[in-house]
């Protein structure tokens, strides 16, 4: 590598290292103005170019006071991570590796990754084994994912391939969804063709919970494939819908139960707070963010989905350029959208190998004793 090249590097891990020491210290808002930070960008683009490390250092400069506090401990507002070290190295070692990671062929490490990290995701959250998992950008294409599975399926059982056919013509599904549901699962059935306003919305308590009663008469009237979306922890009060009841009714007329657990699964994964989200692990697919308690870089979620088969056939995608893999290797682009994508299963082995079982359950009642004391 050249030297303009190592020096680039050099600036960028400097300068990574002194606002991670800093970031403590940043008010929750970014000082600068879009004004200020577009003259900061701005000018012309140069004919020659500039020296590599300047234009690192002249990007930071520019960069900083636009960002935000989000990973120190002064913001409050919405539900953060904070980068760990550890995600944050092996996501630097993940750019200078420059491997696309949706294909088997094209990065066999990542594909391994995704196996194992597979593994024990399923492991700490006690979902079922035979899961597949799908690593995404976050919750939007996880939901994505995941309610792809539920629409390809509960069509399949009436006959109907959608996946070759489209859904004109096809079978009516019923969507069943909280009113406290989070937005981006109303994007996902945007996506899919199954509409934001035609779903049916039942109605919820103060604190964002679904009223299984009225669940209940909804979907008793249903003759048709029925998709119910529960939630495991609300954004604003974290509460859990009642999950066994839900998947008892949803079962009950052979319907698919997906569960919202972008933060809330991860209570499966602290002993003390478990029973939170007791029932989850009976539902058909979820979907939950590394870069929330795991503490991930961003662009890391996960969608969970306890038919392979179902999973597999929603998102897999063949051309004559792509090699085909045998069932002895896992696939990366069979379990997610993308096919140009990073290598995204490397940050989470490395965040579950350096926090373990024990540091992920400690962390997450530590949360929740500061949360607590915050609230009373």
């Amino acid at each position: 590598m050249s030297d303009q090249y190592s020096s680039a590097l050099d600036n960028a891990y400097r300068r990574a290292i002194r606002f991670y020491e800093a970031r403590k210290g940043l008010p929750a808002r970014a000082p600068a103005t879009f004004g200020q930070l577009l003259e900061a960008f701005g000018g012309p683009m140069t004919d020659a170019g500039i020296a590599p490390a300047t234009v690192i250092e002249r990007l930071a400069d520019a960069a900083e006071p636009g960002l935000t506090g989000t990973a120190g401990p002064h913001f409050f507002a919405w539900v953060m991570g904070a980068s760990h070290p550890v995600g944050v190295a092996a996501d630097w070692l993940t750019s200078m590796w420059g491997q696309n990671g949706a294909g088997y062929h094209s990065c066999p490490a990542n594909a391994a990754a995704e196996v194992v990290a597979s593994k024990w995701l399923l492991e700490l959250l006690h979902l079922p084994p035979e899961c597949s998992l799908g690593f995404t950008t976050g919750g939007t294409m996880s939901h994505f994912t995941c309610l792809a599975a539920a629409r390809g399926e509960l069509l399949r059982r009436q006959g109907w391939d959608v996946e070759a056919d489209g859904l004109f013509g096809a079978p009516e599904i019923t969507v069943c969804v909280g009113a406290d549901a989070h937005v981006s699962v109303f994007s996902a059935l945007r996506y899919l063709g199954l509409g934001q306003r035609r779903v049916v919305v039942i109605h919820t308590d103060s604190e964002g919970r679904m009223n299984a009663d009225e669940l209940g008469r909804a979907v008793a009237t249903v003759s048709a494939p029925l998709l119910v979306i529960a939630q495991a922890g609300q954004i604003n009060t974290g509460a859990f819908d009642p999950l066994n009841t839900i998947a008892d009714l949803t079962h009950a007329r052979q319907g698919w139960l997906h569960v919202d657990g972008a933060l809330g699964l991860w209570a499966r994964a602290c002993p003390s707070r478990a029973h939170l989200a007791e029932g989850a692990e009976r539902a058909d697919s979820w979907t939950t963010d590394g870069h929330k308690w795991l503490q991930s870089p961003y662009d890391c979620g996960y969608a969970i989905v306890r038919d392979a088969r179902a999973h597999r056939r929603a998102m897999t995608v063949q051309a004559s350029y792509l090699p085909v893999t045998g069932e002895e290797v896992r696939d990366p682009k069979e379990w997610v959208p993308e096919l140009s994508r990073r290598a995204r299963g490397f940050a989470t082995w490395a965040l579950l190998c350096a926090f373990g079982k024990d540091g992920i359950s400690a962390m997450v009642e530590r949360h929740c004793q500061l949360a607590e004391r915050m609230s009373s």
